[in-house]
């Protein structure tokens, strides 16, 4: 439906299965999902916006895939699969056919492309990693280091919990650890309360 609330919403796709969508490509023309299966665990899949709006599998293996974002060109996804026995992050090259490549080298999960497109952020257990990449004309990425390592929450690897500024210098997470469930306050049109905020 419409971010301002407008008109109804529309439902896109209906499945037996759990099912959820994980990142929108740029040009608005395909939204990437998730679904589990009993018989292959997570899948990857695509939904064409454009046209039949037929859902097209992008990986569906006996392994668990899922958390697949796309990046800022379009032309790739970054994903997470436990098909080497423990949850890594991988890219490979969207629509395809194309290469695959694992980014993350001692676990890895929650994917997150910075606006730039020219790095690659993701969780190893309690620490945030990025990795350099580039994406012309393939796909390259080099060693990840670790920015910095605490205790935030987490919402399973399906899906990031936390965002990446648009200059990639922040981070916007959710400090874990306390006994109390935490809470998150939206401010909505902060700079005119801080106007009319007495001096």
């Amino acid at each position: 439906m419409n971010a301002d609330g407008a008109g109804a919403p529309e439902q896109l796709l209906k499945s037996d299965y759990e099912i959820g969508a994980t990142s929108w490509s740029a040009d608005g023309r395909f939204l990437v999902l998730y679904q589990t299966h009993p018989e292959t665990d997570g899948d990857i899949w695509v939904l064409p916006l454009e046209g039949d709006r037929k859902p097209e599998h992008v990986l569906q293996t006996p392994a668990d895939e899922g958390a697949a974002m796309f990046s800022r060109d379009g032309r790739f996804l970054a994903y997470v699969s436990n098909g080497s026995g423990r949850a890594e992050v991988y890219v490979q090259a969207f629509p395809g056919p194309g290469g695959r490549w694992q980014v993350s080298t001692d676990g890895g999960t929650e994917p997150v492309w910075s606006r730039s497109g020219d790095e690659l952020f993701f969780r190893s257990a309690e620490r945030m990693m990025v990795v350099p990449v580039e994406t012309e004309p393939t796909f390259a990425a080099t060693k990840p280091r670790s920015l910095f390592e605490d205790t935030y929450d987490k919402h399973g690897w399906f899906i990031a919990n936390y965002d990446v500024s648009p200059d990639g210098q922040s981070f916007l997470m959710v400090k874990g650890g306390g006994e109390e469930e935490a809470q998150l306050v939206v401010v909505q049109n902060w700079p005119e309360l801080l106007r009319s905020a007495p001096q």
